[in-house]
């Protein structure tokens, strides 16, 4: 295995905080988001919005999954999920949870933590309606999270 680990102390990239452009994680996260966002073509994944999302059960089992971030700002970080699947129903038992951002091309990852909270069923409702009518479909039809008998 040691073949697989990069030799990071070659890397001339480095991050030094006192070079950081400002120490505000909102506006860090968001400097960084455009900066990955700027130069997608380089990128070897497709979304750069794709972020882990760690929730834990009521008894205490940890779960994580990728959702796409659909907006952020300094309130906090959006995306949204089905009510009924494990994890909206995690979240609805322990709304604490963690996200984790990774862009590896440019040495990245950002970790955030906290609560969870629902936004307005307007918002949700709105962005339902953005969505291509066949996600919507398979969106109504699928039981999120649910073991299914066959095809």
């Amino acid at each position: 295995f040691p073949a697989w680990r990069k030799p990071y102390r070659e890397d001339p990239q480095g991050l030094r905080e006192e070079e950081l452009p400002t120490k505000d994680p909102f506006k860090l996260f968001d400097y960084w988001f455009r900066e990955v966002a700027s130069r997608k073509e380089e990128l070897t994944f497709e979304e750069i919005n794709a972020v882990s999302v760690a929730t834990v059960s009521a008894d205490g089992r940890p779960s994580s999954r990728m959702v796409l971030l659909k907006s952020y700002d300094e309130v906090g970080f959006v995306f949204y999920t089905n009510y009924d699947s494990r994890k909206g129903q995690q979240l609805a038992a322990n709304p604490n949870a963690a996200m984790l951002f990774y862009w590896p091309l440019y040495h990245r990852q950002v970790r955030v933590e906290g609560v969870i909270e629902r936004l307005p069923t307007e918002a949700a409702e709105a962005y339902w309606n953005t969505r291509p009518i066949s996600s919507r479909i398979g969106g109504k039809a699928s039981a999120q999270s649910t073991v299914i008998p066959d095809r």
